[in-house]
């Protein structure tokens, strides 16, 4: 089976392990801070705050914004749940918004007409959160130019897109969003095995993150309500989580990270033989906007339209020939949580989003694909859809 993304691990990354497990810390030592410093500094952004997801460092992000049950989040229904379900654990509301028919981000056209709306019914969101899809960033600038005009924060899920760029400036930079947020599960773009970092700029959000992933406490001197008791004093200042993130981990993210540029870049080389290999086929391909760099977490192709009823028996042929495609995403509306918690969404509100998911199919894409399996891939894409004429 030819996978559809997988981790590669080098000799200096079991290295890194192996020397953190010989140390005297295993969680709560110095590699975690070497991480978070070394991914800032990658990024551009002033601060990092690792965690042990991307799950957890989106609904830290939430908190450290001030998300409530009196407000509402709007996001992309082409996602995967985690995104969404971050503005639930803190028990605001959620309303998806259409994605772009050739980029499968958050439409910016689309989020303007909605916006014009709710300004007239006072309905404004409290927090837009655009997810980079497949490894393209959003068009950040139309959303942070709405975001000056509507007064709402933004969260870059940017889970897919270490590595990419956005108008030349690196995803994480933050300049046009308060919080980015990113993942490195072993399919991503760099892997700690689990793990989530969140960049900003604001030391404020920066704090209020770190104190909120660590069950609310401090150590800090400077921090403490009484500062007179003695050296083993904590104390415990919000409600918090167990988000921490291990120096097992981070030693890996860390050693993973000096990579990440040679990553991107045969990633981008393998997404552009699927270009030239695929385009003679009547697929629908993505469109790069030309201000972005992808980081090709992802390769989608779309079906044509006469065939989007066969996507399954197309889907379950690939995987018989050892290909292993996936659909990436559901729209989240679609999910029976969703459907049965919340009042079920008129599903002709997201044209582009169904259509999408009626025809997409996630193909096989990571640094290890070699030559032949990826010839291999084109093929036997070849021969299913010709089957299905």
């Amino acid at each position: 089976m030819i996978p559809y993304g997988r981790q590669n691990i080098s000799a200096s990354d079991i290295k890194s392990v192996v020397k953190v497990l010989k140390s005297d810390f295993l969680t709560q030592g110095p590699e975690v801070t070497k991480f978070e410093n070394s991914f800032s500094s990658y990024v551009g952004s002033n601060h990092s705050i690792a965690s042990n997801s991307a799950t957890s460092s989106l609904h830290l992000a939430c908190l450290a914004l001030g998300l409530s049950s009196a407000d509402i989040v709007w996001t992309s229904p082409i996602s995967f749940v985690a995104t969404s379900n971050a503005a639930l654990y803190c028990g605001a509301k959620v309303k998806f918004i259409d994605i772009d028919a050739n980029t499968f981000n958050l439409c910016p056209n689309t989020l303007k007409i909605e916006l014009e709306k709710a300004a007239k019914n006072n309905s404004l969101p409290k927090i837009i959160i655009p997810v980079h899809l497949c490894g393209q960033s959003a068009d950040m600038k139309k959303i942070y130019s709405l975001s000056k005009k509507y007064k709402f924060k933004i969260i870059e899920d940017a889970s897919h897109a270490v590595g990419g760029n956005h108008y030349d400036a690196k995803i994480g930079s933050c300049q046009y969003s308060d919080i980015t947020v990113f993942s490195f599960h072993p399919v991503k773009i760099i892997t700690s095995g689990e793990g989530g970092m969140a960049c900003t700029n604001k030391r404020t959000l920066a704090d209020k993150m770190r104190l909120l992933m660590s069950h609310g406490i401090t150590r800090d001197a400077h921090k403490l309500f009484n500062k007179q008791i003695g050296g083993w004093y904590y104390e415990q200042q919000d409600l918090g989580f167990n988000y921490r993130l291990t120096d097992i981990q981070a030693a890996l993210g860390s050693s993973q990270l000096k990579r990440v540029d040679s990553f991107v870049k045969k990633r981008n080389l393998l997404a552009q033989r699927y270009f030239r290999l695929l385009s003679p086929l009547s697929l629908d391909l993505p469109l790069i906007n030309d201000f972005n760099y992808s980081s090709f977490h992802l390769f989608v192709i779309r079906l044509p339209q006469n065939l989007k009823n066969k996507r399954r028996e197309i889907f379950m042929e690939l995987r018989k020939h050892g290909i292993g495609v996936n659909v990436h995403y559901i729209p989240i509306y679609k999910h029976p949580f969703y459907q049965h918690a919340f009042k079920k969404v008129n599903e002709k509100n997201f044209p582009n989003a169904e259509d999408y998911y009626s025809r997409a199919i996630s193909i096989p894409l990571y640094p290890d694909l070699s030559s032949s399996d990826q010839q291999k891939v084109v093929a036997t894409i070849k021969s299913s859809i010709a089957n299905h004429l």
